[in-house]
């Protein structure tokens, strides 16, 4: 796990200990590089979470490891920072690992997107197997434009990207240390993909 000081990146650690995996919270370049997969968590804001990674230089890490095809699992603004920018952060460019922008929740619900919400699996992909209709908990006022690469949805407004997969780009706008036993279902996956490679 990219450790870049922005808050409490020890709960996603703990949630991939509880499923198995021997997950470290580190800014160590020799660790990051003999990792079998990175995850990206964050919680905050658009701008100062990309600021951060920069200031500890992790974004370059977090693109060479993408471009080795090295697994990549972005975590709630984790997952926003993969795409190009945010209209939380004008001007802000983000990893642009995905094509596209995050966009401000839709006008007439209420902002931040904060409680339990429905997963509604729109493509097959290894890291949702068993998740289609699970209830996951989010905390958010922006999302991912829907994409190619989306492949779950919520409701909230409309459909709002809940999930991406590109590649070996993965992406979770909910928490999945704060969703209970299906969130863990989801870190059980993404190790069970690391395994399986």
């Amino acid at each position: 796990m990219l450790d870049y000081g922005i808050g409490n990146l020890r709960s996603a650690q703990k949630g991939l200990e509880r499923v198995g995996a021997e997950a470290h919270l580190t800014a160590e370049t020799s660790l990051i590089r003999r990792a079998d997969g990175l995850v990206l968590p964050g919680v905050g804001a658009f701008g100062p979470c990309m600021t951060a990674l920069e200031d500890a230089g992790l974004d370059g890490e977090a693109q060479r490891a993408v471009a080795a095809g090295v697994p990549f699992l972005g975590i709630c603004i984790g997952m926003q920072m993969l795409f190009e920018g945010s209209e939380e952060a004008p001007g802000r460019a983000g990893l642009g690992l995905l094509g596209g922008k995050v966009r401000r929740l839709p006008d007439g619900v209420k902002r931040p997107q904060m409680q339990w919400n429905q997963l509604e699996v729109q493509r097959s992909d290894p890291l949702l197997a068993g998740l289609d209709g699970a209830w996951v908990y989010f905390v958010h006022s922006f999302a991912p434009e829907p994409s190619p690469a989306t492949i779950a949805t919520c409701s909230y407004g409309g459909p709002v990207t809940a999930a991406v997969a590109s590649g070996a780009v993965w992406g979770v706008q909910f928490h999945p240390e704060k969703s209970g036993s299906e969130g863990l279902s989801l870190l059980a996956n993404f190790v069970a993909m690391l395994a399986a490679r």
